[in-house]
């Protein structure tokens, strides 16, 4: 546990000092895939696996680009179609890189570890001397090892107490009891309201400075407990859970989790080589229509005004949808892996 997971008593980071030393924390550290013997056990599974192979039509000699390594379920399934090619994963937990080192050790000189943050994407790639790529993969959000182990503070239904951290890299400085602790009632209510798109986010919000006013809340359980006080029975959606969107949004506050999506996505389609192609999955709402703007954009091209008679802005389509809508998971997934039940697949080709 961190010092600003704990008890403390001084006054948190301001908001925008905590995210600014989130953003610009460590750099980027670059490893083979040497196992480890202290590597955690990851039982990920990844998300469409057979549908983001195909949307990504590997080249077996191609330079490709995990953005978001997880326990290597994708990075595996890329590599192990590469015979003179490249990959790079990149995942900013270290528990994550850990795991890989050991699940993808077997593919050599394949594959490259990357811990670092997405959004860095370009600055990472430079430090490798690598110009153009023919594919990336983005599997946004949380992942199932971060959500099952308690002590990183993700889940909201866990029995056992665990410290309000949320954080994906444990570099990072802002933890969830900074947010919960330190940040004020309004700006508590925009972000459980905006990120969360909770309805009782009011309520949510008011509940918590009625707390924390006495006494710090320290806990997963004390505030899981805390929010479901606070919003109405019968509100909840049948098997859902009251504390889910309202952590749902302090984990994105804390990872800066939207706020990489954009840049990330722009990174990866300006070093796609002609006919390289993007995956990207989403879980929520917000990610999605992150996504689903930025590559209409890229489709787009022109972006006159439409009362102009001729273009003037000379911007002309980068991406072509290989898809007109996205991919869903399959029944026979959704039996073997709940959650996938929310995520889209988006596939775009480089023109």
């Amino acid at each position: 546990m961190t010092a600003s997971a704990s008890n403390k008593t001084d006054k948190p980071e301001t908001r925008d000092t905590a995210r600014a030393a989130r953003d610009n924390s460590g750099g980027t550290d670059t490893g083979g895939t040497e196992p480890s013997e202290n590597a955690p056990v990851f039982s990920h599974l990844p998300v469409m696996l057979p549908e983001t192979i195909e949307g990504l039509r590997i080249d077996p000699d191609g330079v490709y680009v995990d953005g978001t390594a997880g326990g290597g379920g994708h990075s595996s399934a890329i590599a192990e179609r590469l015979s003179g090619g490249r990959l790079i994963s990149i995942d900013r937990d270290a528990e994550a890189i850990a795991a890989c080192r050991t699940r993808l050790c077997k593919f050599g000189g394949k594959v490259t570890l990357v811990e670092d943050n997405y959004r860095n994407l370009s600055p990472i790639l430079d430090s490798l001397g690598v110009d153009e790529i023919d594919g990336a993969l983005f599997d946004l959000g949380v992942s199932s090892h971060q959500i099952d182990t308690a002590s990183r503070g993700f889940s909201y239904s866990s029995p056992e107490p665990a410290p309000l951290d949320m954080r994906m890299s444990r570099s990072d400085s802002l933890t969830a009891y900074d947010v919960v602790n330190g940040y004020g009632e309004d700006e508590l209510r925009r972000i459980i309201y905006e990120y969360g798109e909770e309805k009782f986010a009011a309520k949510i919000a008011r509940r918590i400075a009625e707390k924390r006013a006495t006494t710090p809340i320290t806990t997963t359980t004390e505030l899981s407990e805390l929010i479901k006080s606070a919003v109405p029975k019968g509100s909840v959606e049948r098997g859902s859970h009251p504390a889910k969107r309202t952590f749902q949004a302090i984990r994105i506050e804390v990872n800066g989790e939207l706020d990489g999506i954009e840049p990330a996505i722009r990174a990866a389609v300006e070093r796609l080589r002609h006919g390289g192609r993007i995956a990207v999955i989403t879980f929520h709402s917000l990610e999605d229509r992150i996504v689903k703007r930025v590559f209409a954009e890229l489709e787009r091209g022109c972006v006159c005004p439409p009362d102009f008679p001729v273009c003037v802005c000379g911007r002309t389509p980068t991406l072509r949808a290989v898809h007109k809508k996205p991919i869903t998971a399959s029944d026979a997934e959704l039996s073997a892996n709940p959650r996938a039940r929310s995520a889209k697949l988006r596939v775009a080709e480089k023109l």
